[in-house]
């Protein structure tokens, strides 16, 4: 049989408690350690990826930028100035081409009354709508009254401005019945 004697004038102090709660918290510390490493890192290389894009994208804005700015100064320069004039010219020789000289007179014919007649008619193309400009002669006064009251209840054509109304002259010509020149613009839609 064996006696165990304690020699000691004070007892064993029993520290396992202590060293096994110190352990179960140094390795939780360690754990959430280890977790916060893994994600500082994960967002590190995400951050290093954003940084990436970020910085492909802005030396892409940069070289667009130099390309818009090569470009701006090529549309300024003298010989662009003179193709876009050319252009400029030539498509508003396909819009006067394009007028639908028919439509309108079609339209000027149910809107003019008796004893009225158009002398000249000089449209001018802006967008969608044409600005009309017509010199009209009239027999009389109520022939003038009526056709300014057709025009402005008209369909086809709006936004009437009576620019001059005068006696009509010798310049009408021979054999002409009007006695009153009158000079409009109206805006007709083309659509």
């Amino acid at each position: 049989m064996k006696v165990q004697l304690n020699l000691a004038t004070a007892p064993q102090a029993n520290n396992r408690p202590f060293v096994v709660g110190s352990a179960l918290i140094g390795a939780a510390a360690l754990i959430a350690l280890l977790l916060l490493a893994h994600a500082a890192y994960s967002s590190w290389q995400d951050q290093r990826q954003l940084r990436a894009q970020i910085s492909s994208l802005q030396s892409q804005i940069r070289v667009s930028q130099a390309q818009q700015q090569q470009l701006a100064e090529y549309f300024h320069s003298p010989q662009a100035q003179r193709v876009l004039d050319r252009s400029a010219f030539l498509n508003s020789l396909i819009d006067e081409r394009s007028f639908p000289w028919t439509r309108i007179f079609t339209d000027l014919e149910q809107t003019l009354p008796p004893g009225v007649r158009v002398i000249s008619i000089a449209p001018r193309l802006a967008n969608s709508r044409a600005e009309v400009k017509l010199e009209v002669g009239a027999e009389n006064g109520a022939s003038e009254t009526q056709f300014l009251k057709a025009m402005e209840t008209s369909h086809a054509f709006s936004g009437l401005v009576v620019d001059d109304v005068k006696p009509a002259s010798a310049t009408t010509g021979p054999g002409s019945t009007d006695t009153i020149l009158i000079d409009l613009s109206v805006w007709y839609s083309t659509t």
